[in-house]
């Protein structure tokens, strides 16, 4: 199977929370159909991404980045690769790379979807962004990457900014999951 079908089953099976993401879930599905390069960045009428909202081991703390090209905070997250043979394969990966963290426990998801306009193919991009939560060991220590200015873990209900409210919303989502 290969990762365009993996991802067009796992979003067919989803249910989503909330009537606009079903709406997204729906689009993110027609569009894996409509492009066989759906899953890569040269796809630039849009491309699927995974993101990763990490959480401390007690799930009060979430980890994010200030993204050095959106100049925002931000959960980890980015392009699928070829090596990945899911989306939870590529969320686990990028958190894994842009954290520097070991042993992250992936939480069973997605969480969230979002669609959002990106620079990788300007002016008209969109990343069709499906969302997941992990857990990070306890006493986890981040290394700052490449594609970060900055890394820091905050309590989940004092995001600062600037971010957006798919951050703050998968965070909460991934917080509720730790915590049930």
């Amino acid at each position: 199977m290969t990762l365009r079908d993996e991802a067009r089953t796992a979003l067919s099976l989803w249910t989503a929370p909330t009537p606009a993401e079903e709406l997204l879930r729906k689009e993110f599905v027609e569009h894996l159909h409509a492009y066989d390069d759906a899953m890569w960045r040269s796809c630039a009428a849009g491309h699927l991404t995974a993101t990763t909202a990490v959480l401390s081991h007690d799930g009060g703390k979430v980890l994010l980045t200030l993204h050095s090209k959106a100049q925002m905070w931000l959960p980890m997250g980015g392009h699928c690769e070829v090596s990945d043979v899911s989306l939870e394969a590529a969320a686990l990966r990028e958190a894994t790379e842009e954290s520097g963290i070991p042993g992250l426990r992936l939480l069973p998801g997605p969480l969230a979807l979002d669609r959002h306009r990106v620079w990788c193919h300007p002016p008209h991009t969109w990343h069709l962004d499906v969302e997941y939560g992990a857990v990070a060991p306890p006493g986890a220590e981040f290394v700052i990457s490449d594609e970060s200015l900055e890394l820091r873990w905050v309590p989940v209900d004092e995001i600062p900014e600037p971010t957006d409210e798919a951050t703050r919303r998968l965070a909460r989502r991934a917080r509720a999951l730790v915590l049930s």
